[in-house]
């Protein structure tokens, strides 16, 4: 991925500008790759994180504090997530019979069902996305990337 090339610059970018914009860069191609991998299931990247995490709870029921924290991208509209994940029947938010306060969160069968089809793809995307590095360099990158 040549960095000027993408951004349609002849001028040279300092290399600490430069790291930074590569990063970005690569986490659209990512973004975009993974997206496109689930897209057919109609679920955001951030949908399918939640579907994710409450399947990892494997029948534990999950709230919305738990899902926020586990969440590979931080945001604050989980609550919002959850509802559309409602409308497709993937899973289930009920009141705390212990702790009216409370709301518990389940994957629904239909979401468990749906979540490996959609792990297929995701199998592929992400064997498309590292198809250029061999297993010592994913090493090293993930040592690099652990600095941050």
């Amino acid at each position: 991925m040549d960095v000027e090339e993408i951004i349609k610059t002849e001028k040279s970018i300092p290399l600490e500008s430069r790291t930074l914009i590569h990063i970005s860069l690569v986490e659209n191609k990512i973004n975009d790759i993974m997206g496109q991998a689930i897209k057919p299931f109609g679920v955001s990247l951030q949908q399918f994180n939640v579907l994710r995490i409450l399947r990892g709870q494997k029948g534990k029921p999950a709230n919305l504090s738990t899902l926020n924290d586990r969440m590979v991208t931080k945001m604050s509209n989980t609550t919002r997530l959850v509802d559309k994940l409602i409308l497709k029947d993937y899973v289930n938010r009920e009141v705390c019979p212990s702790n009216r306060r409370k709301i518990e969160i389940t994957i629904t069968p239909k979401g468990e069902a749906d979540l490996l089809e959609i792990d297929k793809n995701i199998i592929e995307a992400e064997r498309k996305i590292i198809q250029n590095f061999n297993l010592q360099e994913l090493q090293e990158l993930n040592r690099l990337l652990d600095k941050f």
